[in-house]
């Protein structure tokens, strides 16, 4: 490239540079993006997966079947998507509500602080498979660590529940999920805290602020741009968390703690009804890009409210 002009050199390096990453993005994301929707749009089943570009065109089919609420197939991803919703928001609700206060409270020197945000870090650390499966063992009935504390030891329970089957499957899905995700909200959370200048807490204290009032006058405010980015991150890991129910339950899920992920993998692995997992995934997908669009126009607008 010697020969062409410096400034030309200079002005085409960046994009030179972003080349790699632009490649892979095509080639791990775009391309099979394009290929599930081109599938959408077929009757894909377990006859033509060996060949699948011959399987017979089906138009909107699909997404009729998914949005029709009166049918099985649509009432059920109905109640996966209300179970999903409800998930996520409490997920990502406790997740941060424990992080933030877990941030703020080790933002004073004492001794130990350290070794006790390495010890808060390490459901983070762990590898997803081994956390989730040492979960699932705790969680079994007759010979769980939590049945054991709860019944055995508290006398809390009347009897030995159920925690990865009925209604409380849910219960321990959201437990598991909170227990490895708020440390990252965490770390997001003391990172942020950093950038405060301590003279804003000192003058709040001379003017005889206690310590709830400067959180909610100082640290809250502060970190309002911390927060916006937090919470969208976490509700999109979250609402499309595959592998903590994956592991959990296995490949069926309760009914309870029926995540569209997991859903939409039963309709395309184990019906074998590709064409209608795909349509699934691609109004997972728009739902996702609009509420995307939505929190970011209504945090912008938020923003620049508070900047005027």
């Amino acid at each position: 490239m010697r020969w062409l002009p410096v400034r030309l050199r200079r002005a085409g390096l960046p994009y030179l540079l972003l080349l790699p990453a632009l490649v892979l993005e095509l080639l791990v994301h775009l391309v099979p993006m394009v290929i599930g929707i081109v599938m959408s749009f077929k009757e894909l089943t377990q006859f033509h997966i060996g060949n699948w570009g011959l399987a017979p065109w089906k138009a909107l089919g699909n997404y009729r079947v998914t949005v029709d609420l009166d049918a099985p197939v649509g009432a059920a991803l109905l109640h996966s998507f209300w179970i999903t919703v409800a998930f996520s928001v409490l997920s990502v609700g406790l997740c941060w509500l424990i992080g933030t206060t877990a941030a703020i409270m080790l933002q004073e020197n004492f001794r130990g602080r350290g070794l006790l945000r390495a010890v808060f870090l390490t459901p983070y650390a762990l590898p997803v498979y081994a956390a989730v499966i040492t979960w699932a063992f705790m969680f079994q009935r007759d010979n769980g660590l939590v049945n054991h504390v709860l019944h055995d030891q508290l006398r809390l329970t009347d009897g030995r529940p159920f925690w990865l089957l009925g209604g409380n499957s849910f219960l321990a899905l959201l437990v598991v999920a909170v227990w490895k995700t708020w440390p990252f909200a965490f770390l997001v959370v003391m990172a942020g805290l950093q950038n405060i200048p301590k003279d804003l807490y000192e003058a709040a204290a001379l003017d005889g602020a206690g310590m709830i009032r400067q959180i909610r006058r100082i640290t809250l405010p502060s970190l309002r741009p911390v927060n916006q980015v937090l919470v969208l991150v976490l509700f999109l890991w979250t609402f499309n968390d595959f592998n903590t129910p994956y592991v959990l339950f296995g490949k069926a899920a309760p009914e309870a703690a029926d995540l569209l992920s997991i859903h939409i993998y039963q309709s395309s692995f184990v019906t074998w009804n590709f064409g209608t997992g795909a349509a699934m995934s691609v109004l997972l997908l728009l739902f996702l890009l609009v509420v995307t669009a939505g929190y970011l126009l209504a945090t912008s607008r938020g923003r620049r409210t508070a900047d005027g």
